[in-house]
């Protein structure tokens, strides 16, 4: 089959043929019809995020395509269906605390990488090997419709965040990250879950207008100026009433006191979700005050990623026309032109925007 090769870190992706994957129990091999491109990739191929990869390895977390063969363990797959490869890989031998990578990206501690040396080659291919819970049926779809259903990936993230907060119908949620690819996201999935008011703080005013225009008046945009306490009373008036829930999903670019800032927002009892990359390229941490956390009995939650279900029920919320493709402008490539796929990632890493490569 032919698939994009990721050989060592800062150099390009090699276009070559590579051996097709062997099925084996509790496996599906998947025909990739499209797959996203990560804004960030080219960070990642280059080694800037420091990402755990086993190399060399064909890149690509998750993708759209149509089940080409399934082990014995499958009782309502077909050969032909439509499905999302969910790129979350789980070990099966630990229900509690299951290590996890996440295929054709990176992985997490001693467990993820060797969960990696098998489950490693990811969706820049031809056809990929998936295991069989990650296989989620999509219903049918059209082969131009599988580049819409791309966004899957990037709705999943933030979706993950708010099941995790317990976010309930009705209530106001404060997204810190609003702005930014996956943050404009979370905007559409907490919307789409019931929420009565999205709080939408950043700096970026075209991008704010945009969202309102998008969603409505549940859209309440505040615009930031730097100073942490006069951006926490900004957002705080801006909701219609106390917020309930807060998920932060800045990048690791970002200061510490902005993401305090929106924390800090949320009332008594509330719950707070932590998804960003705060931290991880090196400086301070996150500091917030123990007797404000304790005295209000504020849950916090720390999420990477979503649990097993979660894309069966947001594929539910897509067929329901609660949350709607179709506000992403998307952008194919050609398996041939992955690198440039990569670089379009980059540069076009804005709400809403999805970069697909359609081997």
């Amino acid at each position: 089959m032919k698939a994009a090769v990721l050989k060592s870190l800062g150099s390009p992706l090699v276009i070559e043929n590579a051996p097709e994957p062997v099925l084996g129990t509790g496996e599906v091999i998947v025909d990739v019809v499209a797959t996203r491109v990560l804004s960030y990739m080219n960070e990642v191929f280059s080694g800037v995020r420091n990402y755990a990869l086993d190399l060399p390895i064909i890149p690509g977390p998750g993708g759209i395509g149509r089940v080409r063969a399934v082990g014995p363990d499958a009782t309502k797959l077909a050969i032909g269906d439509w499905v999302f490869c969910d790129p979350t890989v789980r070990s099966r031998d630990d229900a509690v605390a299951p290590d996890i990578a996440l295929q054709g990206l990176t992985a997490a501690g001693t467990g993820g990488l060797l969960l990696q040396k098998h489950f490693r080659h990811g969706s820049f291919a031809e056809q990929m090997r998936v295991p069989t819970e990650n296989v989620k049926p999509l219903g049918a779809i059209t082969s131009g419709e599988a580049t819409q259903w791309c966004a899957l990936g990037t709705l999943l993230v933030p979706y993950g965040g708010f099941l995790a907060a317990n976010l309930q119908p009705g209530e106001t949620v404060l997204v810190s990250g609003a702005t930014g690819n996956f943050g404009s996201a979370a905007v559409s999935v907490a919307l789409a879950m019931g929420a009565a008011c999205v709080v939408a703080p950043g700096r970026n005013e075209k991008i704010l207008t945009d969202l309102v225009r998008r969603f409505g008046g549940r859209v309440k945009p505040v615009k930031l100026s730097g100073n942490e306490n006069d951006d926490r009373e900004s957002m705080k008036r801006a909701a219609p009433g106390p917020i309930d829930c807060v998920l932060d999903i800045m990048p690791p670019s970002v200061s510490t006191t902005v993401v305090r800032a929106a924390i800090m927002t949320v009332r008594p009892y509330g719950r707070v979700a932590l998804m960003g990359g705060v931290g991880m390229a090196g400086g301070a941490g996150l500091e917030l005050p123990y007797p404000w956390i304790m005295r209000n009995c504020i849950s916090i939650h720390g999420v990477w990623m979503y649990p097993p279900d979660a894309a069966t029920r947001l594929i539910a919320l897509v067929r329901s026309g609660l949350l709607r493709l179709e506000e992403y402008e998307a952008k194919a490539f050609d398996l041939d032109h992955a690198n440039e796929a990569v670089a379009h990632a980059a540069a076009h890493a804005g709400p809403f925007k999805l970069t697909v490569i359609r081997p």
